[in-house]
């Protein structure tokens, strides 16, 4: 054996795979998309009832509760952000709805996906001196998922139906 360290050898083909994700979704990012308003919820329910499950499954104890509102708020505040980021317009005639992820939106999902693998890693090294379990770590980071996502499509559905209805009362006023 060569004395390659297991660990640096999996977290480079991990960033090796995120690079590779991420480069696909940019370019297809590029592109608008259609925006189905009526789908804006599903993400939301799906990472609410894998949270709940997790939350069952090993169910945090004292203040780890507190941890877990401050990734939920701190993923919110950052979804709300990355919303933003997206755009969406209405086309004039048929007021359907169209999404482009703006270049920065996709730097900014890139950042986050840093700064979990860097988080990953030293939490990973220093877990046991912090008296954390796994379990927890991936609590912290699924309900942080979960408020970036949900907030995120929130914003976007407020907006587009923002963006719909001045569309249609322009319509309404043309006519």
């Amino acid at each position: 054996m060569n004395g390659a360290d297991p660990q640096v050898i999996g977290a480079l083909i991990g960033v090796v795979i995120v690079a590779g994700v991420l480069m696909f979704r940019m370019s297809r990012a590029r592109k608008s998309r259609p925006l189905k308003l009526e789908w804006l919820w599903v993400m939301p329910v799906y990472l609410a009832a894998i949270s709940g499950v997790l939350l069952w499954q090993m169910p945090p104890h004292g203040r780890e509760w507190l941890w877990l509102a401050l990734a939920f708020a701190v993923g919110a505040a950052l979804g709300w952000q990355r919303g933003r980021m997206m755009s969406i317009t209405v086309d004039p005639e048929t007021h359907a709805l169209n999404q482009r992820a703006s270049p920065a939106a996709m730097m900014f999902i890139m950042a986050l996906v840093v700064v979990r693998l860097g988080m990953r890693q030293g939490l990973q090294a220093e877990a046991g001196a912090l008296h954390l379990s796994a379990g927890f770590v991936t609590d912290v980071l699924v309900i942080f998922a979960a408020g970036l996502f949900s907030v995120q499509r929130l914003e976007m559905a407020l907006r587009a139906r923002r963006l719909l209805a001045d569309a249609r009362a322009g319509a309404a006023i043309v006519r």
